[in-house]
């Protein structure tokens, strides 16, 4: 694996570099990464990239803990620490059990399917409003006009937050996950100041919600209770700014990945158009196709054995689960965009404990894009390349510029 550097992020500047996990699954399944030049801390990290061993270290929140590890102040699920007591074991995503479980029931009922049939067909209305805006142009940037709305209107509702300010919240959270202009561990005085105003506004918005609730999931947090104790101004807070960044970024990039993958099979559209049953096994197709999320890191608790290599405890430890959904193991021809594939396990929403609170949410939301634009759009043509995102934790999409043809 000499000059594999995951670290180096300009390898992910035209996507997921799959040709280098084919050869780490084949040949170096449980690999120590070491550090490079690029990697935050100077320090090296575990590289795990088949499906069987990923998922066997995410059921295992004990020994794989997302919070942090012996001999760490820090910890969490980016490769580079973050701070305990701010970051890790204070996010959602990077708390352990048993808080983090006794955390997820209370938002849990407000994502569950059901709640979320309530608001089906309200998200058919926007969305219709969506494309026809998008139609209306003709050209487009399907990812600002069409990918990124309903996910963005969704969980502008869902937290409780003005549609008015929706755009300013997703322009904050661009600039804190893309790396365009920054290495891994690296801040500059965009993505400084744009942590800074998203954090003043979610404080401000929170006071709102302690004094006059509404039926909205940030109300539900500044009123909730853990064991009796009100959760911390911090837990809120930084809740707040969890949800504003995985409600919008994910669901956008799974729609966008999802559609460019349609684009490239012509007689795709025409299927799914004309059979609407496609649609569900489609939208996993494409889940698994985009996988959003290319990696989570855990820290060993206790020195294990994986894959015949020995992780001492406090090593850090990377699942790259866009890895495990090309392993042919599991997947036949897995680099064929196959809508209807059946089963289809993938891991772009997780597995175990932490698997995606908004599950069901992007399910949705994705549903009904695309059912949506089936009765609209006749076909999607490609006016210019796909930019992604330089990144290595979000397969994330900057442009995708398309002229949209009207049934």
């Amino acid at each position: 694996m000499d000059g594999v550097d995951l670290t180096d992020l300009d390898r992910f500047a035209r996507g997921f570099p799959y040709e280098v996990f084919d050869a780490l699954r084949r040949d170096a399944p449980v690999w120590f990464h070491p550090a490079t030049a690029n990697t935050p801390g100077g320090e090296g990290f575990w590289v795990i990239s088949r499906y069987a061993d990923i998922v066997a270290a995410a059921s295992d929140g004990a020994t794989f803990s997302s919070e942090g590890g012996p001999g760490r102040d820090g910890g969490g699920t980016l490769i580079e620490d973050l701070p305990g007591g701010f970051a890790a074991g204070v996010l959602l995503n990077m708390m352990d059990d048993p808080r983090h479980q006794r955390f997820r029931r209370l938002l849990t009922p407000s994502l569950a399917p059901r709640a979320l049939r309530t608001i089906e067909a309200d998200l058919r209305r926007r969305a219709g409003r969506i494309v026809d805006a998008a139609l209306a142009k003709g050209d487009c940037d399907f990812l600002t006009d069409v990918a990124a709305e309903l996910p963005l209107q969704a969980v502008a509702q869902l937290l409780g937050v003005p549609q008015e300010d929706r755009h300013q919240l997703l322009l904050w959270a661009d600039a804190t996950l893309d790396h365009e202009d920054r290495g891994l561990g690296e801040s500059t005085d965009r993505t400084r100041q744009a942590a800074a105003e998203m954090f003043a506004y979610g404080s401000a918005l929170l006071e709102r919600k302690r004094a006059e609730p509404a039926d909205d999931l940030l109300s539900l947090a500044a009123h909730a209770r853990i064991d009796g104790d009100p959760l911390p101004d911090l837990e809120q807070q930084m809740l707040f700014n969890l949800l504003i960044a995985a409600g919008s970024e994910t669901t956008r990039n799974a729609i966008a990945i999802g559609m460019h993958a349609m684009i490239d099979d012509p007689g795709a559209w025409a299927r799914l158009r004309d059979d609407r049953e496609r649609l569900p096994p489609a939208v996993e197709e494409m889940l698994r196709w985009a996988s959003p999320t290319p990696y989570n890191r855990r820290t060993a608790t206790r020195d294990v054995t994986m894959g015949g290599r020995r992780i001492r405890a406090g090593d850090k430890v990377t699942l790259w689960w866009a890895s495990a959904n090309r392993d042919d193991e599991v997947f036949p021809d897995p680099y064929r965009f196959d809508m209807t594939r059946t089963p289809n396990p993938h891991l772009a929403l997780g597995r175990g404990g932490h698997f995606c609170l908004g599950a069901a949410l992007a399910r949705v939301e994705m549903r009904v894009v695309f059912d949506t634009l089936l009765d609209r759009v006749d076909a999607v043509e490609p006016t210019g390349p796909l930019e992604y995102t330089r990144s290595n934790k979000h397969s994330g999409v900057r442009h995708m510029p398309v002229r949209l043809h009207p049934r």
